[in-house]
């Protein structure tokens, strides 16, 4: 992720102590938070314990065009049972890892939900929701509010039919919108997940007033990842050009909110080299400020530290991968072994290859003056376009003059 308020805005977060090594305070430089912090200070981004996103069942009633878990709404057999997953959840509070991310399909539609996020909580995990809104009422909002999730990122793709089109279902976006205004009406933190194609990225602008006229809290912008559906409407990727034009966008009106005293958290998400970019957008302006703001994201690491280190993923039948969009690649299952004993075995090529990667990385990555920022950003999408994970990643953006050493 790319902290786009606190990094191009110098506002505070909660996420800062986990995402660039310690407390900040507002504006560049100083050294308290006035938020409440929600992570502990890691030593180092490459000792961090990884965050969990864990797809709890493949089930979902809707059928979006871009799903990387490929769901439809049907029963899928094997799915770990909740003895199972106690167990899992179990291992991950003693791992320490520092987020558990319940994702789906659609995580509502599991019948245990709730008795898993309670026997969580009550291991001390810190919780958030990954789920497109549907079937938040009134009721389910409040329940979700009273078991403690710190967080609910609710899928939008664009506004009105253009959402309704990309969900695959007449009406999502009304009901997503419900839920969100039922989040807030219990005081449950929510807020808006959109990946950028080029069937909305022209419409962010209309985005970002959605976001201020609902009141909503957060927004994390997501690139395109080739996996499942999503490797189908490869043709709706944004091109490079079109990345540089949303990005520009998000962080002129990230700007613009900051300015007029509207506190909104604002992220991108799955392509590190938004740092970079970010970083050079801020040099022109305040060389000062940039610098200072290069620091954190060195110390960051971007993704040298995200897949098989910061972020990993288990999926509905219990096996393990590098993070989420990695479905294809399986570096073992709960069921055999602990995720904490998969997670630092190193003995898995891949795995080994993660944990260590700067040296692995060719061609313009291995050679960008940007490569302690960015970390070679996302593997998996270099695998996927490639058939080689350290390869350079396809949505880089930048050109050969920005990156030359």
């Amino acid at each position: 992720m790319i902290d786009i308020s606190r990094l191009y805005c110098g506002q505070d977060t909660t996420g800062d102590p986990l995402r660039y090594g310690h407390k900040r305070g507002p504006g560049h430089g100083t050294p308290h938070s006035t938020e409440k912090t929600e992570h502990d200070v890691p030593v180092s981004a490459s000792e961090r314990r990884p965050v969990v996103a864990w797809n709890i069942t493949r089930r979902c009633n809707l059928s979006c065009v871009h799903c990387y878990t490929d769901s439809h709404n049907t029963e899928y057999p094997g799915e770990l049972t909740t003895d199972e997953a106690k167990e899992v959840i179990k291992d991950l509070a003693s791992f320490r890892s520092p987020a558990l991310l319940i994702s789906g399909g659609e995580p509502l539609i599991r019948k245990d939900i709730f008795t898993l996020a309670e026997y969580a909580k009550g291991l001390n995990m810190r919780l958030t929701l990954s789920t497109n809104g549907t079937l938040i009422d009134k009721d389910v909002a409040k329940r979700i509010k009273d078991v403690g999730f710190s967080y609910v990122g609710i899928s939008f793709d664009g506004i009105g039919e253009t959402n309704d089109k990309f969900r695959g279902m007449k009406g999502a976006f009304d009901l997503a919108l419900n839920a969100v205004r039922n989040c807030m009406d219990v005081g449950q933190k929510v807020g808006l997940r959109l990946t950028l194609t080029k069937r909305n990225y022209e419409d962010l602008n209309g985005i970002f007033d959605f976001l201020e006229k609902e009141g909503i809290q957060r927004a994390c912008f997501y690139h395109l990842v080739y996996a499942g559906r999503g490797s189908k409407i490869s043709k709706d990727d944004l091109n490079h050009d079109e990345t540089r034009r949303a990005i520009d966008i998000i962080l002129d009106r990230t700007k613009d909110l900051h300015m007029r005293g509207i506190k909104k958290d604002i992220l991108t998400v799955d392509n590190h080299v938004d740092g970079p970019y970010l970083y050079l957008r801020l040099k022109e302006k305040d060389p000062k400020g940039a610098e200072e703001i290069a620091s954190l994201m060195r110390w960051n690491g971007g993704g040298k530290n995200s897949s098989g280190v910061g972020i990993g993923n288990i999926d509905p039948l219990g096996n393990v991968h590098p993070d989420q969009f990695w479905q294809h690649y399986t570096l073992g299952n709960v069921r055999k072994r602990r995720f904490s004993e998969i997670w630092m075995d190193t003995s898995d090529p891949l795995m080994a290859g993660l944990k260590n990667r700067i040296p692995l990385l060719k061609g313009k990555c291995s050679r960008c003056r940007f490569l302690d920022m960015c970390g070679g950003s996302f593997r998996v999408r270099a695998d996927v376009v490639y058939g080689d994970p350290w390869a350079p990643d396809p949505s880089c953006y930048l050109t050969d003059e920005e990156t030359a050493i």
